[in-house]
């Protein structure tokens, strides 16, 4: 149960993220709270995770997951580059963060 809350937590962090950027292009207080709770269920649920996972590893698979889909959504939904080098890193980031489960 603890390793897929640390995964929610880094999907509501990559969600976080996305409402920072729609808050860039649209200020409304529905981005805002979409934001607030975006972070606030990620923190939640990497507090949760963090009672059964060191937190080193909790930590580094929060943020590469968070890293990969922020970046993935950026691609995407917001037009963001899809160059190849761009892509050869976040698989590198993503490649990393299952070593990490793999070894912990």
């Amino acid at each position: 149960m603890a390793w897929f809350s640390l995964v929610l937590a880094g999907l509501f962090e990559a969600f976080g993220v996305a409402m920072i950027n729609q808050l860039q292009k649209t200020r409304n207080w529905q981005t805002i709270v979409l934001l607030i709770l975006g972070f606030g269920c990620s923190l939640l649920c990497l507090g949760y995770s963090l009672r059964f996972l060191p937190m080193g590893t909790a930590y580094a698979i929060w943020t590469g997951i968070g890293v990969v889909f922020g970046t993935l959504i950026g691609m995407f939904i917001y037009g963001e580059s899809r160059n190849w080098k761009r892509v050869l890193f976040i698989a590198i980031i993503l490649c990393s963060t299952i070593g990490l489960k793999l070894v912990s």
